[in-house]
């Protein structure tokens, strides 16, 4: 696929309906938050050079919401994440999730992850941290969201940019990053790893890993922890011992219903405990 110019990611990006190509079939345990009483659905988000699409869900009365930004998996912001955005807003926060790929192309129409990995091979890290802060502006601006009460999530490559962000908006109050990648070759678009902002850490992380991660070696979770000792943001890592990569996604065989209502249970103990 083809990188989508400027022009064109502005004239036809949009948000994803149902789940990415390349999960399917569907699992039957799939969880499914209605919309009601709430405000939810597709918005646009204004950036440097153009617009980027993005999920919002909020209760559908009051104001001054806090903020959660819901950080997508490598599949992009498919109808599991846009369904976490809703069980948020059913929460009362005001949930946001931008679609950071968008410029790089449509991953939702993929149909094999062989295929999506190029596409978020090419995304930067100064990019999405600059979006992200775009959608904060939007969200205060626009939704009326709470700068003072801002917290993030993110699963999978989003649970890397939950670290990265933490260290890069120090506004930022908790975030809870949920099996991201720890460690990697640095590079221009990636010029930082977790491990290496983790000793300047200032915002509360709560890592959530799992023990037969075949993809997250547990010798990176420990010297992510070793980091984290000599920062004082009180970040931590819980690791679940039986579980495997992605086991918060629901529409996966990966699914663990007990690590994930646990860790989720967990999530929103963190946010109140750093006034979220």
């Amino acid at each position: 696929m083809k990188e989508i110019t400027r022009r064109k990611f502005i004239a036809t990006a949009t948000i994803a309906t149902g789940f990415a190509l390349a999960v399917q079939p569907i699992s039957a345990q799939v969880i499914s938050t209605d919309a009601k009483g709430l405000v939810a659905g597709a918005i646009k988000i204004p950036v440097k050079d153009g617009e980027i699409p993005a999920y919002r869900a909020v209760p559908a009365t009051g104001k001054n919401f806090p903020i959660v930004l819901v950080i997508q998996e490598i599949f992009g912001v498919h109808e599991h994440i846009q369904d976490i955005t809703r069980r948020f807003a059913k929460l009362g926060y005001l949930a946001i999730a931008p679609e950071l790929f968008v410029r790089q192309g449509d991953v939702s129409k993929l149909s094999s992850i062989d295929e999506i990995r190029p596409i978020v091979a090419k995304v930067p890290d100064a990019q999405v941290l600059s979006d992200l802060d775009a959608t904060v502006n939007w969200a205060v601006k626009s939704a009326k969201g709470n700068a003072d009460k801002l917290a993030i999530t993110g699963f999978c490559w989003g649970g890397r940019i939950t670290w990265l962000y933490a260290a890069h908006n120090p506004k930022v109050k908790a975030g809870v990053a949920w099996y991201g990648r720890l460690v990697g070759d640095t590079s221009e678009l990636t010029p930082k790893h977790p491990v290496d902002i983790a000793s300047a850490l200032t915002v509360p992380v709560l890592g959530l890993y799992g023990g037969k991660d075949t993809s997250i070696p547990l010798d990176t979770v420990k010297q992510m922890r070793d980091r984290l000792k000599e920062s004082s943001s009180k970040s931590k890592i819980i690791v679940y011992p039986n579980a495997p990569h992605a086991f918060f996604a629901d529409y996966r065989p990966s699914y663990r219903e007990k690590e994930a209502k646990d860790g989720w249970h967990r999530l929103q103990a963190w946010f109140k405990q750093y006034g979220v």
